[in-house]
């Protein structure tokens, strides 16, 4: 994989929880010192870059908020595509609520051109129904991304997939994921890294999101078996990667 850049998914590759992914270290160091450019992407929208560089620091993996790239990152970026300027009401964390603001909107709850959903600790009834009422009445709906459920310490937790299905079905409005699998956020990323499909390679533990979204992109693909994703449950797809490894220790670059 000569002069291959990498798009790398975090959880499931680089970490599982708070415990780093045996070898992710070494594998992280060898990009550096090959001089490969990478950027670690993740669905999460709760966090700030900077809090998911802190997290991956604290497991061991030295990464640098600027090798982070999130859902809401995209979500934000679509927006700017757009509306630019535009106004939204945001139902999410600081992640995604500061990604739109940076971007350049106002967070409102009145007339906003976009409802956007994202991944948050406490989903408020009060907030949901705002959030229908709006769509109703003309908002553009947007969630960063369509995962039903996501880990915690203590077991699964709906995610916000889960939380836009509810929406969708009260408001009868579909939302626009803008994060992985949509082609955008890998297209968003790319970009960002200033680097181009045909030389580099996504990474991932799950074949619904990670890979699929690098083969629409035209990425080769990487599956890891350190996440999701057995190689039993590889046949319920119609499709597969152009490799299959352990874990992000046994690739060689």
């Amino acid at each position: 994989m000569e002069n291959k850049s990498f798009l790398i998914d975090m959880d499931g590759v680089l970490v599982q929880g708070k415990k780093m992914i045996p070898g992710a270290d070494k594998f992280i160091q060898s990009l550096r010192d090959k001089n490969r450019k990478f950027l670690i992407l993740t669905n999460n929208s709760i966090y700030t870059p900077i809090d998911l560089a802190h997290r991956l620091q604290t497991s061991g993996v030295e990464v640098s908020q600027e090798e982070i790239y999130t859902s809401a990152m995209a979500t934000a970026n679509f927006m700017k595509t757009q509306k630019a300027g535009g106004n939204a009401f945001v139902i999410g964390e600081s992640g995604l609520n500061l990604a739109i603001h940076d971007a350049g909107f106002i967070l409102t709850p009145e007339n906003p051109d976009f409802v956007v959903l994202g991944e948050t600790f406490d989903y408020n009834f009060r907030q949901v129904t705002k959030a229908i009422r709006l769509i109703v009445d003309g908002a553009h709906f947007l969630a960063t991304n369509p995962d039903p459920t996501g880990p915690s310490d203590e077991g699964i937790v709906p995610a916000c997939g889960a939380m836009a299905n509810l929406i969708e079905k009260a408001s009868g409005k579909s939302p626009f994921f803008c994060g992985k699998p949509n082609p955008f956020m890998m297209r968003s990323a790319l970009n960002h890294l200033g680097v181009h499909s045909e030389h580099t390679v996504m990474i991932g533990d799950r074949m619904d999101t990670d890979i699929v979204a690098g083969l629409q992109s035209g990425m080769e693909t990487i599956l890891v078996l350190s996440g999701v994703t057995s190689l039993k449950d590889i046949e319920n797809f119609p499709y597969r990667p152009n490799r299959i490894e352990k874990s992000v220790a046994d690739i060689e670059i």
